[in-house]
């Protein structure tokens, strides 16, 4: 059963879209700078190193993060090896107008995922709700015109966004399910690094996989330090710092609709990156997300 939607829960969720707007643009901006697999390892690198001094006693070899290295790999593989990599894989073919459509079928995942796999039931609030939320998003992606959607051609890219629409889904139920002792839990810097040693094993495989298909490229200098300073700090830790949170506080159902603020955030800050102004479809598409928050809780 979903909890209250509080004005605080409703705010620690919706920081992460925002920050993930920013992402998918800094790594659309990136994308030929470094190879995909090899962003995410060295983006998660960063934020591991940066939350050691708050919870590097999470690791000593008493810690029952050892114990429930089960649940925190596949926890890892799915949140922190697979769904960013994807992502980044998915911006090298796909643009990120396509990438946010795919993404908008978030909430339908969310509660097909918890059906299926936790036998939770779907109410017609919520399928009322998914119906507004994405209708929101296309208003977004046609700029209010249907015959853009008409021009829209699916690449490769979106089908890797759809995979990791998918794992994202089943990540966000994990986090709400997995039962681990309060001593991971309670400290939310402990919980996220022992995701991130699991989820750090997973991303070094698959950019040792990159490397040796020969796919792997990396240009260093002050433009590519600086996108990875920001994807570290910003949609990888305080994004997963208040998803989980926020999934926590409501439920993974309701989570899934706020997914559906990254579009809108993406073409919000299009105005300042792009210099484009807003316009009237921004606000019916605000509204129609909005609404389908506020339906579906």
């Amino acid at each position: 059963m979903s909890k209250p939607l509080t004005p605080a829960t409703a705010a620690m969720l919706s920081l992460p879209p925002l920050l993930w707007a920013g992402n998918a643009i800094v790594g659309r901006l990136a994308h030929d700078l470094i190879s995909p697999f090899a962003l995410n390892f060295v983006r998660w690198i960063l934020a591991f190193v940066l939350l050691l001094p708050l919870a590097g006693a999470v690791l000593r070899p008493a810690s029952p993060l050892w114990r429930h290295w089960p649940r925190l790999a596949l926890l890892g593989l799915l949140g922190i090896g697979c769904y960013n990599a994807l992502l980044y894989l998915a911006l090298q073919t796909s643009t990120p107008l396509n990438v946010t459509l795919v993404g908008s079928s978030m909430p339908v995942w969310m509660l097909a995922v918890g059906r299926l796999c936790w036998g939770t039931p779907i109410s017609r609030r919520q399928l009322l709700g998914a119906g507004l939320s994405v209708l929101g998003v296309l208003t977004v992606l046609s700029r209010g015109d249907l015959q853009v959607l008409g021009q829209l051609r699916l690449v490769p890219g979106d089908l890797f966004m759809v995979l990791a629409t998918i794992l994202w889904a089943f990540y966000t139920w994990l986090l709400a399910k997995t039962r681990l002792p309060a001593e991971l839990q309670a400290n939310w810097a402990s919980f996220l690094l022992a995701q991130m040693l699991f989820g750090l094993i997973w991303s070094g495989l698959f950019t040792a996989a990159e490397v040796w298909s020969g796919h792997f490229h990396v240009a260093a200098g002050w433009p590519l330090a600086a996108a990875l300073l920001f994807i570290a700090i910003g949609p990888a830790i305080l994004a997963y710092r208040f998803w989980g949170l926020g999934v926590q506080r409501s439920s993974p159902q309701i989570a899934g609709f706020f997914g559906n603020l990254i579009p809108l955030f993406t073409a919000l800050l299009s105005i300042p990156i792009l210099g484009q102004t807003p316009h009237a479809y921004h606000v019916l598409a605000f509204g129609l997300i909005v609404g389908g928050i506020m339906v579906s809780k």
